[in-house]
This record gives C-alpha cells, sequence and structure tokens, in this order.
C-alpha cells in the first residue's frame, strides 16, 4: 500500500449529500489521511449532466464536507475538462475502439427481448461493426445521430466471435474478484447528443489524476471490469477498487438525494453532532458496537474495509440521537465556549450552566432551549392547578437571601417542608414546573443558582 494515496469523492451536484454518500467520502478520506498515510483526497463534481446539476448544491456539498471534517486537498470539476476527454475519445476512435452506433432506444429493446425469448444473454450483437460508410451517411441523413459505444477487448481477430476474457481484480473490500467481459455488451461512452458518460469521464478523470484507489459503493462493482480495460487502452495505471456494501434505511428502503432522506443538510440543520453522523455512516455494517468516535483520526483507527459486510446494512436514524447524546456529553466547556456565549450564555456563567445542563441535552440545539429556562423571562407553565398554585406561593415567601449555590435548593426544600408539610414529589414537582415550565430537566440544585434570585422571584406564580 503507498503511504500517500490518491483517492477521489466523486459526488453529482444533483441534490444534497445523504449519510450513504458520506460513507464513501469518508472510506476515502480516512484511508488516505489516517495512521500516518499523507495522501490525496480530490473532491471531483461530476457535472457533466447540464440540466440536473446546479451551482448551489456543489456549494453545500463543500459544506457538508467542512461540516463533518472533510477538507479537500484537490476540487476539480468536469464541466471543465471536457476538452480532456474529447481528446480520450479521439485517441480510442483512431485505434478502433470507439465505433458509431443507430440504434434507437426502442430498437435496442426489441433485441433484447428477442434474445431473453430465446434464452440467450441480452449482449449488444455489435450490429453496428457491420455497417459500411454508406450505410452510416444514409443513416445520418435520416435523421439519426451516432452514439459511441467501447469495443470490448473480449476478442482474437473477429469482433464477433467473443470469447471468454476474465478481468481479475483484489477488492479492498470483497477480495478476489472476476468479470468475464465476453459476458458484457460493449459499454456506451458518448451519447448521441455528445456528452460524455460517467464511465468514460471517471476512468479519464482517474488515470489523469493518478488516482490510486477508488473505493466506492457497490452498485458500481459491474462497471469494473469494463473500466479496467478501458484505462488499459488509454495507457492509464489501474487503481485498486475497493466496493464497499450500501446503507439502507431500517425498512430496507435505499436512500436518495433527491428525496432528502437523511441529507447532511438537515442532520446540520438539526444541530446533530457531525462526529455522529460521520460514525454511524463508517461503523453500520462492520464488526464491533457502533460507538461515537470524538474525532476522524479516532474513527479512521476502527476502519477496516475487510470487515464491512459484503450485503446492504441496515441503520436505525434513531441512532443518531443516541452517538449525538453520546458526544455531547462529553464536551467541556472550553470545548463549546464561544457556541454557548453565541447563543446567550453570560461568560462567568459558562462551567456552571454546561455542567448542569449538558446531561439533559442530545445535541448543542438542546442548549440553546436550557439557555432560555435559566437566563430567559418566565417560562409558559402548564396550570398547577388552585392547590398547586397556592402552595409554589407559600413556598416562593420562603426563598432565602443570596449568595445562592448549590446547598441553597436543599435548604429551601427543607423549609417548605417543614412549613406545609408537603414532601417528595409533591414538593418537587409543582417547584419544577414553577420554576421552569417543565417536569424533567437538570437537577435543581445546579439550576437554581444559575437562575438566581431576582428571576425566581419572577415567576412566582
Amino acid at each position: 500500500m503507498p503511504n500517500r494515496p490518491t483517492v477521489r469523492f466523486a459526488p453529482s451536484p444533483t441534490g444534497y449529500l445523504h449519510i450513504g454518500n458520506l460513507r464513501t467520502a469518508l472510506f476515502n478520506w480516512l484511508y488516505a489521511k489516517v495512521e500516518g498515510r499523507e495522501g490525496t483526497f480530490i473532491l471531483r463534481y461530476d457535472d457533466t449532466d447540464r440540466e440536473r446539476s446546479k451551482p448551489e448544491y456543489a456549494e453545500v456539498i463543500a459544506t457538508d464536507l467542512e461540516w463533518i471534517g472533510i477538507r479537500p486537498d484537490v476540487v476539480v470539476r468536469q464541466s471543465d475538462r471536457l476538452e480532456l476527454y474529447r481528446a480520450a475519445a479521439a485517441r480510442l476512435r483512431e485505434a478502433g475502439l470507439l465505433y458509431p452506433c443507430y440504434e434507437t432506444p426502442d430498437e435496442l429493446e426489441t433485441k433484447r427481448k428477442r434474445l431473453l425469448a430465446r434464452g440467450l444473454p441480452p449482449v449488444y450483437g455489435r450490429e453496428a461493426l457491420r455497417l459500411s460508410a454508406e450505410d452510416r451517411a444514409r443513416l445520418e441523413a435520416e435523421g439519426r445521430r451516432p452514439y459511441w459505444r467501447f469495443l470490448l477487448p473480449n476478442f482474437d481477430g473477429e469482433p464477433f466471435a467473443q470469447q471468454r476474457t476474465e478481468i481479475h481484480w483484489q477488492d479492498l473490500v470483497l477480495g478476489e474478484q472476476t468479470v468475464d467481459l465476453a459476458s458484457l455488451s460493449d459499454p456506451v461512452l458518448i451519447r448521441a447528443d455528445g456528452n460524455e458518460l460517467y464511465t468514460f469521464t471517471s476512468v479519464v478523470d482517474d488515470g489523469d489524476m493518478g488516482v490510486t484507489h477508488v473505493i466506492r459503493g457497490g452498485d458500481h462493482i459491474t462497471n469494473t471490469g469494463v473500466q479496467i480495460a478501458l484505462l488499459q487502452a488509454l495507457g492509464y495505471e489501474v487503481p485498486t477498487f475497493g466496493h464497499h456494501n450500501l446503507l439502507t434505511t431500517i425498512d430496507g428502503e435505499s436512500l436518495s438525494k433527491r428525496s432528502g432522506a437523511l441529507s447532511l443538510r438537515s442532520l446540520r440543520g438539526a444541530g446533530v453532532q457531525p462526529m455522529a453522523v460521520a460514525s454511524l455512516a463508517v461503523l453500520t455494517g462492520m464488526s464491533g458496537s457502533i460507538e461515537a468516535a470524538s474525532n476522524l483520526p479516532e474513527l479512521g483507527a476502527r476502519l477496516d474495509l475487510s470487515t464491512v459486510s459484503a450485503s446492504a446494512s441496515k441503520f436505525d436514524p434513531a441512532e443518531l440521537d443516541r452517538l449525538s447524546a453520546e458526544i455531547t456529553h462529553r464536551l467541556e466547556p472550553g470545548d463549546i465556549r464561544t457556541e454557548l456565549e453565541a447563543i446567550g450564555v453570560p461568560p462567568e456563567s459558562v462551567e456552571a450552566f454546561w455542567h448542569a445542563v449538558r446531561a439533559n441535552c442530545v445535541k448543542m440545539a438542546d442548549a440553546a432551549e436550557w439557555r432560555a429556562v435559566v437566563f430567559g423571562g418566565s417560562p409558559v407553565r402548564p396550570d398547577l392547578g388552585e392547590d398547586d398554585r397556592q402552595f409554589t406561593r407559600e413556598a416562593f415567601d420562603l426563598l432565602p437571601d443570596e449568595p445562592w449555590d448549590e446547598r441553597t435548593w436543599k435548604g429551601w426544600a427543607d423549609a417548605v417542608k417543614a412549613a406545609t408539610g408537603r414532601k417528595g414529589k409533591a414538593l418537587f414537582m409543582p417547584l419544577r414546573i414553577a420554576l421552569t415550565g417543565l417536569d424533567h430537566g437538570p437537577e435543581l440544585a445546579s439550576l437554581l443558582p444559575l437562575i438566581g434570585r431576582e428571576r425566581t422571584l419572577k415567576r412566582r406564580p
């Protein structure tokens, strides 16, 4: 394994990244960067689909990766590299390896159905190679525009006599893999509208940019035999391939950028801890338990591609709350002082506030709610009922003078108990609701000094 691998993540800017896309990005990033490796991570936008690709999606992709901690070493856009693809196509044409075809989609579908009806594999029969120059001129005069196929090297002399031609590679995830090129149709590399397809542009980019390791989803594995043949035809070094399994929801549904399911943008907006998302994306389907890593190097130490399950892995989005809470509870005040002050926690109260509320925070956004409870105005309270309202009024009359500390709550509660005869939940719950507007939350011994006597009195029912 080279100490300086070059990897790439090549999203299409046609929607928002979801946690399944992040799995691929992180497998590449961690493989290139952890354990002393000083590899190169390329962010390559597959934006040749001019109708669906949007600059705003590309911007959000970059923001999402930065949120996770992924900072690309190189950023390129395929739309800036069209001349490179056209030059590569010209080389293939000159070598007789890229040939024009004229069948319509309906004609191709009819051929496919006939082959299947005869019990034959639906492999393209290279009929376009039999066309003469006159045939091609006639078809173009009829208004047909050619699309272009790559002639697979699965024959010896006679292209219509395909023979078994095995392509082998040692997959980082799946181990030894073999594809027989005779079982495949010659792939279309250029559409009739002149636009190059992903199979072609990806190979040219990988070869031109010196990508040493291609780590991607298992849905691309059928492309690998073709892409290796294409890399060799263009004279490029063949990278090491790894095909990881895909993530699905707990119901087995696939993820889609267009559906927005579990998009990083939505998770980021909801205040989920980024390392909770990263941990779930990487560790789902691997051996061992899913635990929240504190940072990417720690997560990378657990990455072992050879242990990734070969089948799709289901994950429970509810795990994000558990992982996010694990990370949040480990944070120290100094780690998040800036964030806490930004939501209005007084600088002198940051440490005491965070120690008081962090066990009740699943994510940092929850801290803002507790800030409002502690430092805001009188909370909206549910109806206490006349008995509890009268009880709390009497209790507030017994508030001790300041200074207040964590012993104040017990002293006050003891005084209220002695004066009213109430104890246990009948004493604590009405006071909690009066003070915070909630029937749950951090220990009142920690909250009361933060609320202070002045704000507490304003909360008297």
